[in-house]
């Protein structure tokens, strides 16, 4: 049983690897052409980023497509213990030494970064220009 434990832990926290600029640059671009329309990228902070992972037993972050409170498309983002369950509370000890329950982070605010002129190169060339500045 423990060993399922393990590798189920280790299988949430691998997820995800570097794919390079030319690989990353060529999805991004595919998807903008099959969707012109979408959002085409989101700002997320580390500070946010930091406080969910810091969640007792967080092993990594679920995103979700979702709409704000103005009907804009925007992320919801929350943490996801080894078993792949939502954070949605866990009980730490606090500066007293009490055993306390705290809700976990369910968070939004998303940024889009500024429009690239040109988010999809004529030549094909998929150069540093290709990538979307925030700003």
């Amino acid at each position: 049983m423990m060993q399922h434990e393990l590798i189920t832990k280790r299988d949430i926290m691998s997820i995800g690897e570097e794919i390079g600029h030319e690989l990353g640059a060529q999805m991004v671009k595919d998807y903008q052409v099959a969707n012109p329309q979408d959002v085409h990228a989101y700002v997320i902070g580390r500070n946010i980023i930091d406080q969910i992972l810091a969640q007792p037993g967080c092993v990594g972050i679920q995103f979700y497509n979702a709409y704000n409170e103005m009907g804009e498309k925007t992320l919801v983002y929350i943490g996801l213990d080894q078993d792949g369950k939502t954070i949605l509370e866990y009980t730490c000890v606090n500066t007293e030494g009490t055993m306390v329950t705290e809700k976990g982070i369910v968070a939004d605010k998303v940024r889009r970064p500024t429009v690239n002129p040109n988010p999809l190169p004529d030549t094909g060339g998929l150069d540093e220009d290709f990538w979307w500045d925030f700003v």
